[in-house]
């Protein structure tokens, strides 16, 4: 698969969008382009970004499908920030979001006050999973 094409499979069909981000192996060498993922399944429309920062693209992503549920990065210096998570999320117009990216080590932690209040303001619901958990939806 690759970026703009989509596969079905028994759960629904994926779509690979765009990310804008570095790509390197361990090694160093190249890791090919990022990308991020639209599921369309029969429960609903998930958006999962990858590392990226923002971008114009979401826009289109927003307008494609509807979205019930984005995953989008939050961590900042490698990704983007929560204030652009925000903006993000109302590209996709979506209202349900899972942070990722941040807190698994300095560069990348959060204020998690912040983080809630900031995506509230928006009108949106925040979810932050802690390492190891999971929730059902």
């Amino acid at each position: 698969m690759n970026i703009g094409g989509h596969w079905m499979f028994d759960f629904g069909k994926v779509k690979c969008v765009n990310a804008v981000h570095s790509s390197s192996l361990p090694d160093g060498s190249y890791g090919g382009n990022p990308m991020g993922f639209l599921l369309e399944t029969k429960d609903g429309n998930i958006y999962y970004a990858g590392d990226t920062a923002l971008t114009l693209d979401m826009k289109l992503i927003g307008d494609y499908k509807k979205i019930d549920l984005a995953f989008l990065p939050i961590g900042n210096n490698f990704t983007m920030g929560i204030d652009n998570a925000v903006i993000a999320s109302d590209f996709i117009h979506c209202d349900k979001i899972i942070g990722m990216h941040y807190d698994t080590f300095g560069y990348i932690k959060i204020d998690h006050d912040e983080a809630f209040g900031k995506f509230a303001a928006a009108g949106k619901e925040l979810l932050l999973l802690k390492i190891g958990k999971s929730i059902t939806l």
